[in-house]
């Protein structure tokens, strides 16, 4: 499959990539305002997080979700990229006082594909936090300060993580699943 991964501009992209070329050597990267005349060329996708919002960044980001959704294509949206798969399907998020950054646990609340462990190790450092979620997402997994750590779309392979997998070994077996998805 074709993976293409979203540039949104993460600090960890470079981490993501060295995940990613850990994991699988075949993807490509793109700035998020270059990917809508490519979008059918690709079967995957992983939106990254970002540094500063963007009106721009949105609506690209949200027709991606909409595509993914439409032509029934995975997707692994992180930080960010969780934080506007919730807010296109009807979800809402808040600001929060101060950046949340560290490692901290994630217990899973529910039996999915990207997962199959009962905690993880995961590293946090966003401003904003997922709220709420429409009717289409469900919740898989929670930490002590986030409800709404893992979420997946209806039973589609659409995942978000609030936090960031690409930033410890337990997040490393999170992106190997779901990019293992891929092959059925």
């Amino acid at each position: 499959m074709n993976i293409l991964i979203v540039d949104n501009g993460s600090l960890y992209n470079d981490n993501l990539i060295s995940f990613l070329k850990i994991i699988k050597s075949q993807f490509t990267v793109l700035p998020y305002f270059k990917v809508i005349r490519l979008i059918d060329k690709f079967d995957s996708f992983i939106l990254t997080g970002r540094q500063h919002n963007n009106k721009l960044m949105n609506i690209i980001n949200s027709k991606i979700i909409n595509h993914c959704i439409s032509c029934d294509k995975h997707l692994l949206g992180i930080c960010y990229g969780a934080e506007i798969m919730a807010l296109s399907l009807g979800g809402t998020i808040i600001k929060m006082d101060s950046i949340n950054r560290g490692i901290t646990a994630m217990k899973i609340i529910k039996t999915n594909l990207i997962c199959n462990h009962n905690s993880y190790r995961i590293f946090k450092s966003h401003r904003y936090r997922i709220s709420k979620v429409g009717r289409s997402i469900s919740c898989l997994a929670k930490s002590q300060d986030c409800f709404y750590e893992l979420i997946q779309y209806s039973n589609h392979n659409i995942f978000g993580t609030q936090f960031h997998p690409e930033m410890t070994l337990d997040g490393l077996t999170i992106l190997k699943s779901f990019l293992s998805l891929d092959s059925f």
